[in-house]
């Protein structure tokens, strides 16, 4: 049997309201807010998830 590394990529999403004059300024205010623990997303916030698998390592332990 050969041995893989999965790799499990969750992705949790949140969109909230904020007042900027600009798309960028409006980014960097949330970022802040987030930054600071204004928005904590969890399970609630589940939007997907993907699994991906690696090619298999040679075990180098056999190799002479």
């Amino acid at each position: 049997m050969k041995t893989y590394q999965v790799t499990i990529t969750e992705k949790l999403q949140m969109t909230v309201p904020v007042e900027a004059s600009s798309r960028q300024e409006a980014e960097r205010l949330v970022e802040q807010q987030y930054k600071r623990s204004d928005y904590v997303l969890n399970a609630d916030h589940f939007t997907g998830v993907e699994f991906k698998a690696a090619p298999p390592q040679k075990d180098r332990g056999l190799e002479r």
